[in-house]
């Protein structure tokens, strides 16, 4: 529950003009402590927590014994703890390239999804609080690679998850 409330306090922060991605490119130590504020630490867990929840506990922990083997003692990137998932997932995904989108850019994605029918369609915008759009300072062309994983009536609650990665504006 406290984990909760930490989660929803930044994901206020990150829809501020003012917030900053997880990982970007420094010139200074001063920007150095910029990066290392309670955003980053709850983001960063979550975006962890997401990845965990769609590769799933034991592809995850895996990755997790990868990475710690190839690093013991060693510097390490964010891209080094992604090429250690992309070891586990063998080619099925790529790991690097879905979390880049999530840890450069700042703020989130909002999901929308409608049902006709049948069919599902799902589509992707940025997620802006209280800012207009023509006030943001920010890329428009923002694309989150979304791990999203669904239900159906076919299945029970727990062994027919389906996953679906939603790598466009819509799908």
């Amino acid at each position: 529950e406290d984990f909760l409330t930490l989660i929803f306090k930044a994901m206020m922060k990150d829809t501020l003009n003012s917030s900053h991605p997880v990982s970007s490119a420094v010139q200074s130590s001063e920007q150095i402590e910029e990066m290392f504020d309670t955003l980053s630490y709850i983001k960063g867990a979550s975006l962890l927590l997401m990845l965990k929840h769609y590769l799933t506990k034991d592809v995850f922990r895996a990755g997790i014994e990868v990475y710690l083997h190839n690093h013991n003692y060693r510097t390490a990137q964010s891209d080094d703890l992604w090429d250690s998932m992309n070891e586990i997932t063998n080619g099925t995904l790529d790991v690097k390239k879905m979390m880049k989108t999530w840890i450069v850019h700042k703020g989130f994605p909002l999901v929308t999804v409608v049902r006709k029918g049948k069919v599902i369609s799902v589509q992707q915008e940025k997620f802006l609080y209280g800012v207009e759009p023509e006030n943001w300072t920010s890329d428009a062309s923002y694309l989150w690679h979304i791990p999203l994983t669904y239900i159906t009536n076919r299945c029970n609650f727990t062994h027919c998850i389906n996953a679906y990665l939603l790598d466009q504006k819509s799908g």
